[in-house]
């Protein structure tokens, strides 16, 4: 089966943040600058609505003005990619069949959470989505936030049965299953990183990029490391890699994303030091160790 994607995910996709005020409301001004800072240091799409922007903690009114406006200030620049998931299947099929998606080149949509389905279930479930979206779906298996674990042997059977899925965000971590989702990927059918860290292993393997949250704060870092791991040099990136980035990838979810990333952007003026609860701000001794790494690798 040939999939035809809307959207190319080779490259670097940003998980971009949702910025607030001090007093709580979203800063669409700080998002703006954001959005620019992204794509004019080689980010290659958005990812909107994530769980870097903090989406639980977001209402549906909210939601929809934030896309609106994701849609309106990249202005084709990028593709955007929308994230539409959670645990009720039914719910999110209102949403596929309701919602105006202008603008947008892709689903993206985690496996449900909290009610712990089978791999049967995980199956149907996005067999379900997929005949309700109207946009080309991604599935994004991220088990350490969802309490379920999608197999490559799941993902892969719903990659072929059915035709608008067009690629996945392996968050497992676990580059063995990594592997054989790569191995055994369908034509056009594209597997992305969704951890920071093992990018380059996974390009190595024959992954086509990241979806990144460090990018958020250092989209040009991450383009360049992302693009020269897929030159050919994965292996010299990876050494390089894990020598200068390790810390920070380790610090910046050490309590909680997305704390970690908000206050490196806060370092650099660009957003608030503000989340949302039940998130809170990563702590003091946190700021002192992040604030000393990046002075340390200049950033």
């Amino acid at each position: 089966m040939l999939f035809m994607p809307k959207v190319n995910l080779k490259g670097l996709g940003v998980a971009i943040v949702t910025p607030f005020t001090k007093k709580g409301f979203i800063d669409f001004d700080s998002l703006a600058t954001l959005i620019d800072f992204q794509i004019s240091n080689g980010v290659n799409y958005i990812v909107s609505l994530g769980t870097t922007a903090e989406t639980p903690t977001l209402s549906k009114k909210e939601r929809e003005q934030i896309v609106r406006f994701i849609v309106e200030k990249v202005n084709g620049r990028v593709p955007v990619v929308m994230g539409v998931g959670g645990n009720n299947t039914a719910e999110l099929v209102e949403t596929l069949s309701t919602f105006d998606f202008s603008g947008i080149g892709a689903i993206l949509s985690v496996t449900p959470y909290y009610n712990k389905p089978i791999q049967e279930g995980l199956f149907r479930h996005y067999c379900v989505l997929s005949e309700a979206s109207p946009l080309p779906l991604i599935l994004y298996n991220v088990p350490s936030r969802t309490g379920v674990n999608m197999t490559a042997e799941t993902s892969l059977r719903i990659a072929q049965a059915c035709k608008n899925v067009v690629g996945i965000k392996e968050a497992s971590g676990d580059l063995m299953q990594i592997k054989a989702l790569i191995d055994g990927a369908p034509d056009g059918f594209q597997v992305v990183s969704g951890d920071d860290s093992v990018t380059t292993a996974v390009i190595e393997m024959g992954g086509v990029g990241v979806i990144s949250v460090f990018a958020n704060a250092f989209p040009k870092q991450m383009a360049t490391l992302v693009h020269s791991a897929l030159q050919g040099n994965a292996k010299e990136v990876k050494e390089k890699t894990d020598r200068e980035f390790g810390k920070i990838f380790q610090l910046m979810f050490v309590e909680g994303n997305p704390a970690g990333v908000k206050y490196m952007l806060h370092l650099k003026g660009l957003v608030e030091n503000e989340v949302r609860l039940p998130l809170t701000p990563v702590s003091e001794k946190t700021q002192k160790e992040i604030a000393k790494e990046l002075n340390h690798l200049r950033f």
